[in-house]
């Protein structure tokens, strides 16, 4: 290499270091409430009085993880569905992608951090048959059946479609601890949503983290942001469940 290029890189190394400190340092200051914008305004007048156990087996789901190419795939997000941009991978929805990066990473803060949690991912992304072993469905169903907490990720749709942030609840008396702690930090979504959806019949909770649009969507797709705002919906997603079961919450 030559000594002019040495000396040029050298001087640039200083300034690629002030500009990534300055993108790290804006996602560290960034208020989640701020990306993922105002809280669902639907009346509801739930309450999750029942103490949840840190113990308690929770399983996460990625919403639409197994409907894609057919109806109830997810939203493509407003870049894509409204802006013309191109879709993060061309075989699954925006929402799912994000969904499934979501999942993985509260599984892994929730691990060491000491919830009993795990993600289930059906691995096949097009499962007509509702009733079929690998859907999310069935899992979360028999999850909750046999005494757990099953928990579906998802983005709401952008625009009108959508309503923002906040947890649906089971379709149940038996709401918990978790699910008041989820609804204060997100939001609070009638119980009967929408005549009562069908992972909530199967007793599987959803969380709509936020409609997929604005500064969430923009930061999510900027690959100089996207993993710091993953971690920072992450972060907030398991402190509400640490809260939840009455355990000390994190920072990073």
């Amino acid at each position: 290499m030559r000594l002019t290029n040495v000396l040029r890189l050298f001087l640039f190394l200083p300034l690629l270091f002030v500009v990534s400190r300055t993108i790290a340092q804006e996602l560290t200051n960034e208020n989640s409430d701020s990306l993922i914008g105002p809280h669902v305004q639907l009346r509801s007048t739930w309450k999750g009085n029942i103490k949840a156990s840190k113990t308690l087996s929770i399983l996460l789901l990625a919403g639409h993880a197994d409907s894609q190419g057919i109806s109830g795939s997810g939203t493509a997000g407003e870049a894509v569905g409204l802006l013309g941009a191109e879709p993060m991978d061309p075989l699954i929805t925006d929402e799912l992608y994000w969904n499934l990066k979501v999942c993985k990473e509260v599984a892994r803060l929730g691990k060491i951090n000491g919830l009993n949690i795990t993600f289930y991912d059906p691995g096949v992304r097009k499962i007509i048959d509702e009733k079929d072993p690998k859907t999310n469905w069935t899992n979360g169903f028999y999850h909750a059946m046999n005494g757990g907490y099953s928990l579906e990720i998802h983005f709401d749709a952008y625009g009108e479609y959508g309503y923002g942030p906040g947890l649906i609840p089971a379709l149940t008396l038996n709401l918990n601890t978790i699910d008041e702690s989820l609804a204060r930090n997100f939001g609070r979504y009638p119980i009967l949503f929408r005549g009562g959806l069908g992972s909530p019949r199967r007793q599987i909770r959803i969380l709509e983290i936020g409609k997929l649009e604005g500064k969430l969507e923009q930061k999510l797709r900027d690959k100089r942001t996207s993993d710091s705002t993953i971690n920072l919906i992450s972060l907030r997603i398991v402190n509400s469940i640490l809260e939840g079961v009455g355990s000390e919450t994190i920072s990073n």
